[in-house]
């Protein structure tokens, strides 16, 4: 009899238990829109620089917490090198090949473009981190 008890509460607690809720549906397009106007990937309202490179702690409308951790935004390295060194190798190719540019000449404009535009693309490369963050695993 204690046995029966024992399984109708069990039972009785699983009828009782709240359905869980459902995972935040992905949209990867929305997600990089919001990063490209530097936007809050949740909810897309608030804004994620009080400046030029001061960050914002969390969403002033949803208070998503921007940075998850601790060195969370080595990532973004990744993307503003990738993108810097990508642009910056065609660029010289096409310079030195396609207009003839002489080799100085080509690697001036080069480096000199890899030494502005990570300092240019800075915001978005966290930006676009975010979003991706929150896209995998999203809070």
């Amino acid at each position: 009899m204690a046995v029966a008890l024992g399984e109708a509460a069990v039972l009785a607690d699983v009828g009782n238990s709240e359905s869980p809720q459902p995972a935040p549906k992905r949209q990867p397009f929305r997600q990089m829109v919001r990063a490209w106007l530097l936007r809050c990937p949740r909810c897309g309202q608030g804004k994620l620089f009080a400046g030029m490179i001061k960050m914002l702690p969390e969403c002033p409308q949803c208070r998503l917490n921007y940075e998850r951790e601790p060195g969370f935004y080595l990532g973004a390295i990744y993307f503003n090198y990738g993108l810097t060194s990508v642009i910056a190798t065609i660029g010289f190719m096409v310079l030195r090949f396609a207009f003839d540019y002489p080799a100085k000449t080509a690697l001036t404009i080069t480096v000199t473009f890899a030494i502005l535009f990570p300092v240019l693309y800075f915001r978005h490369a966290r930006s676009l981190w975010l979003s991706f963050d929150q896209l995998i695993d999203p809070q």
